[in-house]
Order: structure tokens, then sequence, then C-alpha cells
């Protein structure tokens, strides 16, 4: 399948979701919630699970009905030791050096990271660029507008761009712009493009 450019979310996509790096985030964010709101632990789980849901990112929620501002809450959330979970991955540096055009991440992350988490699996090498939660004022994906802005900064057309995902969500607007689409999953619903377990298995998918 021709394309140009692949656009690739980070987290529980590059490597596998129960690595248990999400937990350790998910953790922190709950603790500053609880402490950003005066709210026990469990009240601040809560709107952590209900403003991701309703918006797509925990931030989104809490800038829209609390105020809060972005940055501080982004650098405490992401403060997590990448090291002690992942490692380099050597079966994934082959998997990216196939597939050819220009890769880059798009993550409701941040740059920052973005970079540590590439940079312990070893594989920074290989993009050509990320695009964090901040290139769009912090509206998080799923968001057409978001992904458009992307595609035409990498001077891409939609019909010869290829979205790699681990969420559905993310992949309808990609569908709906014209992209092709990779569904990071253990259950495929025929929905997509491509769905595979692992990243890993991308090039083989593909015929490459």
């Amino acid at each position: 399948m021709p394309f140009d450019l692949a656009v690739i979310d980070l987290d529980n996509t590059l490597y596998a979701a129960d690595s248990g790096v999400f937990a350790r985030m998910d953790k922190r964010m709950t603790a500053f919630v609880a402490k950003e709101l005066e709210v026990d632990p469990q009240e601040a789980d809560r709107l952590r699970v209900k403003y991701w849901k309703e918006y797509g990112t925990t931030l989104r929620g809490m800038m829209l009905h609390h105020g809060m501002e972005a940055e501080a809450f982004l650098h405490d959330v992401h403060d997590i030791d990448a090291h002690e979970i992942l490692k380099a991955d050597d079966e994934l540096d082959d998997a990216l050096a196939r597939l050819p055009g220009r890769k880059v991440i798009h993550t409701n992350g941040i740059l920052e990271h973005a970079e540590r988490i590439l940079g312990v699996l070893g594989i920074a090498h290989h993009f050509e660029a990320i695009y964090d939660i901040r290139f769009n004022n912090y509206i998080p994906k799923p968001c057409k507008e978001t992904l458009a802005m992307l595609i035409n900064a990498e001077g891409a057309s939609p019909e010869r761009t290829l979205v790699v995902d681990d969420m559905a969500d993310n992949l309808k607007v990609a569908r709906a712009l014209g992209c092709k689409t990779v569904w990071i999953t253990h259950e495929p619903d025929g929905h997509w493009d491509f769905h595979i377990p692992r990243f890993h298995h991308l090039p083989d998918s593909l015929g490459l």
C-alpha cells in the first residue's frame, strides 16, 4: 500500500498497553487532580476518567471546568521513569526501518515524554517530527481539524497518509479525512484497513 506519511501514536501503540507506563501516569494524574481540586482520591479518579471519556484527555476537562493551567499538569503527569519500565526493542526498530516514507509521532502527551519513550525504546532516529498536545492549543485527539493541520504541515495528502493508533475513536477522524487506518488491537472489528495486535507486525501486514 503506497503512502508518503505515517502518523503514529505513541503510548500503548509503539509499546504494549500492559507495560505499566499508563498505570503510572494515571496514578500521578489522579493525585494531581485531588490536590488541585482539594478532593479525595476516589473523587479525583472519577473525574479523571469522566473527563478523559468526554474530552479525550483529563487535561481538557480540567481546563474547561476548573480553569487549570496546562503545563504544570502535563509535566507532573509525565514525570515517570520510563527506563524502569521499557527497554530497547530491536524488533520494533526493524519494523520501523521497513516502513517507507516519512514517519511522525502524534500524541496527546507532551514532546518531552515522547522523546524519553522513543529514546528508551531506541527508535527516536526513525521519526522526523513529534506533534504533541500543544500542537493545536491543547486540543486532544480525536480532532479532525488537528489531524488535517498535521497532514498539511507535513506537505502530505490524506489519501497518501497512514494513521496508526490503539484508539478506535482516533481512527474515525483519520478515516473521515480519507487516510488509511491501522488499529493496534487484539479484538479486530473489521472497520479499519488493518488490524494488528502489535506494531511490530505492521510491515508484514502491509506486504513490505
